[in-house]
């Protein structure tokens, strides 16, 4: 359903513009991060709903060039699942670009298995120890007598950032690690084997994976808000300098009760207290 609803928003956009339809208002590109994708798409199509006069791109592609094209100047808003790096911040003002940072949404990294795998809960040592791959078999952390296959998110991610951040404290990922470059590809990974183990942001949990604890915490809207849940984080949208006109309406819409009401039934988690949002999920 989510790739469906990507692709008819693009397909939209691409249409426009072969076409030669033009539009009387102003155009927005949005670029970056695949965790904050079913953020930024409900967001879009319903604010587009309000002002049909703004036309509306939208790509995946990962934070780091998310960042990377507003740094080039080839976005209004680059969508991040981590904060802008200093090194990103020095090559932005070279260039005259001056990174402001909106927070639209909360989230928690949460590490997944397969439905069958018997395991429910790890420490962050021992997500940090089977990920450096000095933990190899599931029987070491009270699992079955099978090989763990490690799977991770690709260096240009936001969330292989973040999840650096928590659990990896710098260390380095197993060679043996397959690499994937979105949430959907580590879901449909994980889905097909019993052995593997992967991590994914909050709004991507489904049936076909088992969310594990961490710590003995369970992520939920509750958990993350309050930090409880050790591997919670914010997610961004990056503007150049402060944002104006129909960019500025946009991200206003996004923080709206309106907006967050989106969040949430998105999977994620939003700003503040909406409990008026929480409660539009059930």
């Amino acid at each position: 359903m989510l790739s469906m609803i990507k692709k008819t928003v693009l397909a939209i956009v691409a249409f426009s513009l072969m076409s030669g339809v033009t539009f009387a208002g102003s155009s927005i590109v949005i670029k970056g991060s695949t965790t904050v994708l079913p953020v930024a798409q409900g967001t879009l199509e319903a604010f587009m709903k309000k002002n049909p006069q703004v036309q509306m791109s939208l790509s995946g592609g990962g934070s780091g060039e998310g960042i990377k094209a507003l740094i080039d100047k080839t976005t209004d808003i680059a969508t991040s699942s981590r904060e802008i790096k200093k090194e990103e911040i020095t090559l932005a003002q070279t260039k005259g670009i001056k990174p402001v940072a909106h927070v639209v949404a909360h989230d928690a990294i949460i590490p997944v298995v397969h439905p069958k795998n018997k395991v429910g809960n790890l420490s962050i040592d021992q997500l940090s120890q089977i990920y450096q791959g000095k933990i190899t078999n599931w029987k070491e952390v009270g699992g079955e007598d099978l090989k763990i296959v490690v799977i991770s998110r690709d260096s240009s991610s936001g969330t292989f950032e973040s999840w650096d951040h928590f659990v990896m404290k710098k260390a380095k990922v197993t060679p043996r690690a397959q690499m994937l470059a979105s949430n959907g590809a580590i879901v449909t990974a994980i889905a097909k084997n019993r052995y593997a183990i992967g991590y994914l942001g909050i709004g991507y949990i489904n049936k076909s994976v088992k969310p594990l604890q961490v710590n003995g915490v369970t992520a939920s809207v509750q958990t993350a808000l309050s930090k409880e849940y050790p591997l919670s984080r914010e997610l961004y949208m990056y503007t150049d300098g402060d944002a104006k006109g129909d960019v500025a309406k946009y991200l206003g819409f996004v923080k709206s009760t309106e907006g967050q009401k989106i969040v949430v039934k998105e999977g994620f988690v939003p700003l503040m207290d909406t409990k008026k949002a929480v409660k539009s999920k059930k």
